[in-house]
């Protein structure tokens, strides 16, 4: 591909050549590739359907999962997340040992590769919170818990320049790869003021179904905001805002 220059971009295809818009910038490439037909029936593409098969799924679970954390998801992300978590699920899925390639499947893959995985690169929850805490999830009860002790913000959290306060959030979602459904819940602590004083001790819940036989995923998370004339605004529209998987457990 190619990049565009110059003072006009262009969309569209003229002469075989289609130009487009991408994160990257306005590209251009020549149009071409194998026949549709050919790639869905010729044997020599075996394996070109196995692979495109399996991306799908994984594409499919990514989208589950974006969606059931939405409602945290939409403060914290950054323009690649849906190819970084997609990649993710590809690994899960080559990690089935059920069943035969182009069949493999999340649900019979190692979910575990989910772990510590980073929603937004610009601000990580790895260099962003310092502050020790403990998580747990019980699957008997369904409760999910984050619990933190007291600590100094200005100490333990890196905030982005401009920042006057934040809050601590976390999520559980149930997640059923083969029915495509999911159910989330969510706590999170009040707006906090980012100071050297400390806060009190935090405790967050979120109560799934008890007993559930499905996969669950715990995320939790940083955002920040810029208080001005006694309003609170998220800093940079969330542009640092910090979220990431913290448990993955399996029944």
């Amino acid at each position: 591909m190619a990049k565009q220059t110059g003072i006009i971009k262009l969309k569209g295809t003229i002469g075989g050549i289609s130009f487009y818009k991408t994160a990257d910038g306005h590209l251009a490439r020549e149009k071409g590739g194998v026949d549709g037909n050919r790639i869905a029936n010729d044997p020599a593409f075996q394996r070109t359907r196995e692979n495109g098969s399996e991306f799908g799924r994984a594409g499919k679970g990514g989208k589950l999962l974006r969606n059931a954390i939405r409602i945290l998801l939409q403060n914290a992300k950054d323009k690649r997340v849906v190819s970084r978590l997609t990649k993710t699920l590809v690994a899960v899925t080559k990690t089935d040992t059920n069943n035969e390639r182009g069949l493999r499947t999340l649900q019979d893959g190692d979910l575990s590769l989910l772990n510590s995985f980073e929603f937004n690169l610009n601000g990580k929850l790895g260099t962003t919170l310092f502050a020790p805490f403990t998580n747990a999830f019980d699957r008997v009860s369904g409760d999910g818990t984050v619990n933190l002790d007291a600590f100094s913000p200005t100490v333990r959290i890196a905030a982005p320049t401009g920042t006057t306060h934040f809050k601590v959030v976390m999520g559980a979602s149930e997640l059923d790869f083969e029915n495509e459904t999911s159910t989330f819940e969510n706590d999170e602590t009040a707006i906090l003021p980012y100071t050297a004083a400390d806060t009190a001790a935090i405790a967050l819940t979120a109560s799934l179904t008890a007993n559930s036989t499905l996969p669950v995923v715990q995320v939790l998370g940083v955002e920040f905001y810029q208080e001005v004339n006694g309003q609170m605004y998220e800093l940079k529209n969330g542009a640092y805002n910090a979220l990431a998987i913290v448990i993955v457990d399996t029944p």
